[in-house]
């Protein structure tokens, strides 16, 4: 098992690829796929530049993991992601069969544990989920919202 500085480690990388979003002019969220401690797998929002709606960052990351290892099967993987997952991308992370999720700030409008709540929590996943904040991963999130507004006044 990692530690909590490797799991800081690799929340960091995930929020390298959140700032690759965020100069897209996307919402800034980032994620990347560790197995024995290596990335396999690694992506950040795209869904307006790429015109797919489904273009979440965990969906990203968890495509182009599978094209490196060349297996859909994400066994004994954990996924680190800035912001928490939604029900969609959950779902794709059980589907790929990655054992843990680390995310860094929580979605009270559309991610699934905070949504959710028990409902989700009390599920027979065989997954480990931790939250662990980060400052900057929710900074970003708040600055490239404050500038949308900002946008829209004038």
């Amino acid at each position: 098992m990692l530690s909590l500085k490797d799991d800081i480690f690799f929340l960091r990388r995930a929020y390298e690829e959140a700032v690759k979003s965020y100069q897209s002019n996307e919402v800034p969220i980032g994620a990347v796929l560790v197995k024995n401690n290596q990335i396999i797998g690694k992506g950040f929002n795209s869904r307006i530049t790429e015109n797919n709606p489904i273009n979440h960052a965990e969906i990203v990351a968890i495509k182009d993991a599978s094209r490196n290892i060349n297996n859909w099967r994400l066994d004994d993987t954990t996924i680190y992601i800035t912001l928490e997952p939604c029900l969609m991308c959950l779902g794709a992370i059980l589907q790929s069969r990655i054992k843990r999720i680390v995310y860094c700030c929580k979605d009270f409008k559309g991610g699934a544990f905070s949504v959710c709540g028990n409902k989700i929590k009390n599920f027979p996943f065989n997954i480990e989920v931790d939250y662990i904040p980060l400052p900057e991963c929710l900074n970003i999130l708040k600055k490239f919202f404050m500038e949308k507004r900002k946008k829209k006044r004038f």
